[in-house]
C-alpha cells in the first residue's frame, strides 16, 4: 500500500493540474466507462462542497441506499478520498481497485507521452480508482465533490442526475480567474441535460449564469431562498436546530450536530439536494429518516473541536470567503473568554484578507508553518499579521507542534473559557488534528 501511495504521490500533485478532461475519459472508455454504472449527485461550489456531500451522503445511507462518497482534498490519508456506505476504503480494497486500473492508466500515459503530453495527475488517478471501486461494489449511488472548477475537473465524466452548487466565491484564481462569473461559468459546467440544479444562495451574477447554463441543457433549477431555504435556526448543545422548507414540504425538529450558520445553509441544499434525487422534488420524505441523517452528519476538520481544557477548534478555512463563514460561526456559535488563533497558511492564497477577516474573533495569533511544502514562511505571514493585529498580539513560532502549546498557554492565561483556533489552510486542521492523536478523516 504504501508503495502505491508513493506512485500517487510521485504525479503531478492538485495545485499543478493539467485542465483537460481527455486522459481521464480516455481510462474510463479503456475501462469500459464504469461511471456511467451507477447514478451521481456532482457537488461544486467554492467552500461547503465537502460538509454537503458529506451530509448528502448521510441522508441517502439512512434511506437504505448503498452509498459511495467521493471528496476532497484529504486530511491524513487519501483512502478518506473514497468511501463506500460512509467508510474510508480500507487498503486492501484500495490496493485491488488500483491494480485494475492501473494498466488503462500506463496506456493512456504512453499515449500522452508520445504526444507530448503530460501523463496523468494524482487527482485523476483517484478519480479513476474511484469510478472503478464504485462500479465494482457496486453502489445504489455515488456522491462526488469536484476537486476544483467544474466543466475540465476530473470527476466530471459522469452525468449527474442532481447538480448541486454551494456559494460561489473567488478562490484557486491561477486556474478559475478572479471574477465571478468566470468562475461560476466554469463550476456550471456540471449541470447536465435533463438534472436537477440545488443552488445554495449566490450573488446576482452568478445565479443568472447558473440559470442560463439550465436552461440551456433543459435542467430544472431550485435556489435556496426561492424553492427551498431555511425557516427557522437556533442554537443547540453540541450544534443546531433547523426548520427547512424543502423541494417537497417542510421538515421542522431537525438537529444538526456542526457549528455555524453556513452549516444550516449547507444542510438545507444537502436536504433538497437528497428530495430532487429520490423523488424530483415532489415529495416529503420521511421526516424521521432525514432527522437521523442530519442527526449523523460529520464534517471533520470544519470548525471541530478536537480537545477541551483549553478547548481547541480546528477549521479548514483557507480563503476569505471560507474566513468569513468561520467568523460568523465563532460570533454565533461560542462565547469563549478568550480565543488565540494558530494560523499558517499556504504561499498562493490571499493571506492579508483572511487575517484581516478572522482579526474581530482573536484576541492574540500565533502564526507558524505546516506540514505543507507550499506553506508561507512564519516570517512573513508574521509581518503580514503584525501590521494588521499590532506586534503586542502577534507570537511567531516557527514549529508547529511549540506553535500549539505557545497558543493553549496563550489561551490557558484568560483562565477558564479560554479556545485555541487553529486555522488558514486544510493542512493546519489535519495537523493540529494528528498532534491531538486524531487520524480519521
Amino acid at each position: 500500500m504504501r508503495e502505491i501511495e508513493k506512485a500517487i504521490l510521485g504525479r503531478a500533485p492538485e495545485h499543478d493540474l493539467e485542465p483537460s478532461l481527455d486522459r481521464i475519459a480516455a481510462v474510463m472508455h479503456l475501462l469500459g466507462d464504469p461511471q456511467h454504472a451507477f447514478p451521481v449527485i456532482h457537488v461544486t461550489g467554492t467552500n461547503g462542497k465537502t460538509s454537503t456531500t458529506r451530509m448528502i451522503e448521510r441522508m441517502l445511507r439512512e434511506m437504505g441506499l448503498s452509498t459511495g462518497r467521493f471528496t476532497s482534498p484529504h486530511l491524513h490519508n487519501m483512502r478518506e478520498r473514497i468511501a463506500l456506505n460512509g467508510e474510508a476504503i480500507d487498503a486492501e480494497r484500495f490496493t485491488a481497485s488500483y491494480e485494475d486500473v492501473l494498466p488503462f492508466i500506463e496506456m493512456v500515459d504512453a499515449k500522452s507521452a508520445a504526444d507530448g503530453d503530460p501523463r496523468m495527475t494524482y487527482f485523476e488517478v483517484l478519480v479513476a480508482v474511484a469510478y472503478a471501486t464504485f462500479a465494482d461494489a457496486p453502489v445504489d449511488v455515488a456522491i462526488v465533490e469536484v476537486g476544483m472548477g467544474g466543466s475540465w475537473d476530473a470527476t466530471n465524466v459522469v452525468d449527474a442526475k442532481v447538480a448541486v452548487v454551494t456559494p460561489i466565491a473567488v478562490d484557486h484564481e491561477r486556474f478559475l480567474g478572479s471574477s465571478l462569473e468566470g468562475i461560476a461559468t466554469e463550476k456550471a459546467g456540471i449541470i447536465k441535460a435533463g438534472s436537477v440544479l440545488v443552488s445554495g444562495l449566490q450573488e446576482p451574477e452568478v445565479a443568472q449564469i447558473l440559470v442560463a447554463r439550465a436552461e440551456e441543457v433543459g435542467a430544472t433549477p431550485a435556489f435556496e431562498g426561492n424553492e427551498f431555504g431555511i425557516l427557522r435556526r437556533e442554537l443547540a448543545v453540541g450544534g443546531q436546530q433547523l426548520a427547512i422548507r424543502g423541494l417537497g414540504g417542510d421538515y421542522d425538529d431537525l438537529f444538526l450536530p456542526l457549528h455555524g450558520p453556513h452549516q444550516g445553509h449547507n444542510a438545507a441544499v444537502a436536504l433538497a439536494a437528497v428530495e430532487a434525487f429520490v423523488g424530483g422534488g415532489e415529495h416529503r420524505l420521511d421526516i424521521d429518516l432525514i432527522r437521523a441523517g442530519l442527526a449523523g452528519a460529520s464534517s471533520p476538520g470544519r470548525l471541530e473541536i478536537v480537545r477541551r481544557s483549553p478547548t481547541v477548534l480546528v477549521d479548514a478555512a483557507h480563503n476569505p470567503a471560507g474566513a468569513l463563514a468561520l467568523t460568523a460561526a465563532m460570533e454565533d456559535s461560542f462565547n469563549f473568554a478568550k480565543v488565540v488563533g494558530l494560523v499558517a497558511i499556504l504561499e498562493d492564497k490571499d493571506a492579508r484578507a483572511i487575517l484581516e477577516i478572522l482579526e474581530p474573533v482573536l484576541n492574540e495569533i500565533v502564526i507558524s508553518r505546516t506540514t505543507s511544502p507550499r506553506a508561507m514562511s512564519p516570517e512573513r505571514l508574521g509581518r503580514i499579521a503584525i501590521e494588521i493585529y499590532g506586534e503586542d498580539r502577534v507570537t511567531v513560532v516557527e514549529n508547529l507542534p511549540d506553535a500549539l502549546d505557545r497558543a493553549a498557554g496563550l489561551a490557558d492565561e484568560g483562565g477558564i473559557g479560554g479556545a485555541v483556533l487553529a486555522t488558514g489552510s486544510i493542512t493546519t486542521a489535519a495537523d493540529v488534528r494528528m498532534l491531538l492523536g486524531l487520524t480519521d478523516g
